[in-house]
């Protein structure tokens, strides 16, 4: 039994597996080469244009302008008017006074920071608001208006808010006299 199995064993090593092992084998690969197809001769490239300088203009001189002095101005002089009851002095225009205008700004001594919205906060946004505050005599904001937003609606509104409860101003003035005036400053929302 032991003699048929070895025997039964190798016609099938010499028979099965050596067939398959032929089989396996990849045939070999054939490579032609192959000319490059034959290429039309390219035309060769008209020569380049000549340089032509544009023709010359013809000269047009400027057209004369003639400015005529103003008349010099006629002096002027303080007029006496006769009337039955009592002269009266014309005296010449005096120029319009100058006004002497100071913005209000803020008084940091008494302003407080308005508090971070906790929305804002966990969101992580941060923005800077330009603001426009009307500013009365005492140095409270009576108005906020938004000139330019910081892109989130709740700081913006935090930001009015703040500034019309916890900034103090001092008043602008005129002449020395305290006026309601806007004012306009920047609020930055920064996260530390």
């Amino acid at each position: 039994m032991v003699v048929a199995f070895h025997a039964a064993l190798i016609y099938a090593i010499v028979t099965g597996l050596a067939f398959r092992a032929v089989e396996v084998r990849p045939p070999p690969i054939i490579t032609k080469i192959i000319a490059p197809p034959h290429q039309q001769p390219q035309p060769p490239l008209p020569p380049p244009a000549p340089d032509l300088a544009p023709p010359p203009t013809a000269f047009v001189p400027p057209p004369e302008i003639k400015i005529a002095k103003p008349p010099p101005p006629a002096p002027t002089r303080a007029i006496t008017a006769v009337t039955s009851v009592k002269p009266a002095v014309v005296a010449e225009p005096r120029p319009a006074p100058v006004l002497v205008r100071v913005l209000p700004r803020v008084d940091a001594a008494r302003s407080q920071t308005p508090d971070y919205p906790d929305v804002s906060r966990r969101l992580g946004e941060e923005g800077t608001v330009i603001l426009q505050a009307l500013v009365d005599g005492s140095g409270r904001a009576i108005a906020a208006k938004i000139v330019t937003s910081s892109g989130y609606p709740r700081l913006d509104r935090a930001a009015i808010e703040g500034v019309e409860a916890d900034y103090r101003f001092i008043p602008g003035t005129v002449d020395g006299k305290v006026q309601p005036m806007w004012y306009t400053f920047k609020f930055i929302w920064r996260l530390r």
